[in-house]
């Protein structure tokens, strides 16, 4: 057995109430920052407490349960199944959302098409090389709702990559911070188009280094989108396989039959 500190945060009596018994209550009920979403709860805990090496972390929303259907009993069976070598583990749902995108970047822009300004310079900003249009990502790391647990070591990179897009946006003088701090088209609760920024780093530093030892909870488990592509099972399949494909060995063959099948069900879905 391991060490697992799962913390969920609450920020009223009604969310209290809600949150399963087997994680830890991260109490957020002054909510200073509403803006940020679970981000600055998550911040102020990774800021002001001393994480042991040994041990996973993790940090989530008080809806986890309804996103996922899953128990903090399921989430710790699951754990408790993995060696001591696994960095990260993950419980992300709406895998038709992540098999049918390139990668959750441009599906957050599809979602919500004010954010792209904000993401492609926030790429920038993290990294200068990274291009959005070749930025692979597939059901091996693929993250939504930050529902994952971490070693503190990774948890301390998610944090230093945001933090850039926390300061750039506490600054709020550049273009880009004034698109961040806006509001995401097609939104039902006003979110700023920042917290999907943050939402995906962790997605973010798993595409793009080989340092990590992952695992994730069968994502065929977990809830789909009721978007009209999560009743396209097969196309969802094979597209998110051969993003897999061309991960692990680069041949673009893999990539352009993705994009050809994306393509087909794309006019399928709109006819």
């Amino acid at each position: 057995m391991r060490n697992v500190h799962i913390f969920q945060v609450f920020y009223n009596e009604e969310t209290k109430n809600s949150l399963d018994p087997g994680f830890i209550p991260l109490d957020n009920r002054n909510n200073i920052r509403p803006d940020w979403r679970e981000y600055y709860p998550i911040r102020n805990y990774l800021k002001n407490n001393t994480l042991n090496e040994d041990d996973l972390y993790g940090f989530f929303s008080p809806k986890f349960r309804l996103k996922t259907g899953l128990s903090a009993s399921d989430c710790f069976s699951f754990i408790n199944n993995h060696t001591n070598d696994v960095d990260i583990i993950a419980f992300s749902p709406l895998f038709d959302l992540g098999a049918c995108f390139l990668n959750t970047f441009l599906q957050c822009i599809a979602q919500h098409p004010n954010s792209r300004f904000s993401i492609e310079n926030s790429l920038k900003l993290i990294n200068s090389s990274l291009d959005i249009n070749e930025l692979v990502m597939h059901s091996n790391n693929i993250i939504f709702c930050n529902y994952f647990v971490a070693k503190p070591k990774f948890w301390k990179t998610w944090l230093e990559t945001c933090e850039l897009i926390w300061s750039e946006c506490e600054l709020n003088v550049s273009l880009l911070a004034k698109e961040l701090n806006s509001i995401a088209e097609i939104h039902d609760n006003n979110a700023p188009i920042k917290v999907f920024v943050i939402e995906r780093i962790a997605s973010l530093l798993l595409a793009t280094s080989n340092d990590w030892q992952v695992k994730v909870y069968d994502p065929f488990k977990l809830p789909f989108s009721d978007a009209k592509v999560s009743r396209e099972k097969s196309g969802l399949i094979q597209m998110d396989a051969l993003k897999i494909a061309f991960a692990n060995h680069k041949r673009p063959e893999y990539l352009n039959l993705f994009i050809s099948i994306r393509n087909l069900l794309e006019k399928k879905l709109s006819t």
